[in-house]
């Protein structure tokens, strides 16, 4: 396991990122249900964490209960953030920010040199976080989103 990955990160006692396991797929896919209107399945992510060896994916816990997970794609030295979310219930507590700080650690140590990620043209809460960690809009996907087309902003930052 890389030394990101196992670094827990706590705040507050109540936080912990780890790697995801096989054993947190149902928590993930629960969450994954609540926060996107086209999900993944949950055979998904099994083959993302037991045949992708380009895959890393960290769960945050707080207070003992996985409420979030973030997917990363290493190929080379360019990261992709596959997805994340944090539960409904649990946001609003820089959670997300914890999370995906962990990983774009993980990205660094892996040898990423950049990572992207998409976001919904609308989702202006996700594009503060992201531009807060100094993510930038470098394009668009357009019709990007299967569910009603919407355009996709790519983003990029360097590390």
């Amino acid at each position: 396991m890389d030394r990101a990955a196992k670094n827990v990160n706590m705040i507050n006692n109540q936080v912990n990122v780890r790697k995801m396991t096989v054993e947190d797929i149902h928590r993930v896919y629960e969450i994954e249900q609540l926060s996107f209107s086209v999900p993944w399945t949950k055979e998904s992510f099994y083959r993302e964490l037991v045949h992708n060896h380009f895959a890393t994916y960290l769960v945050i816990e707080y207070e003992g209960k996985v409420v979030g997970y973030c997917g990363l794609w290493v190929i080379v030295d360019d990261g992709q953030i596959t997805n994340i979310a944090i539960s409904p219930a649990y946001r609003g507590k820089k959670l997300g920010e914890t999370l995906l700080r962990s990983v774009l650690n993980v990205a660094k140590e892996k040898g990423a040199k950049t990572v992207t990620l998409e976001v919904r043209v609308s989702n202006t809460v996700a594009q503060s976080l992201y531009k807060k960690l100094n993510f930038e809009p470098i394009g668009i996907r357009e019709n990007y989103y299967t569910d009603n087309q919407e355009d996709a902003i790519l983003m990029q930052v360097n590390l």
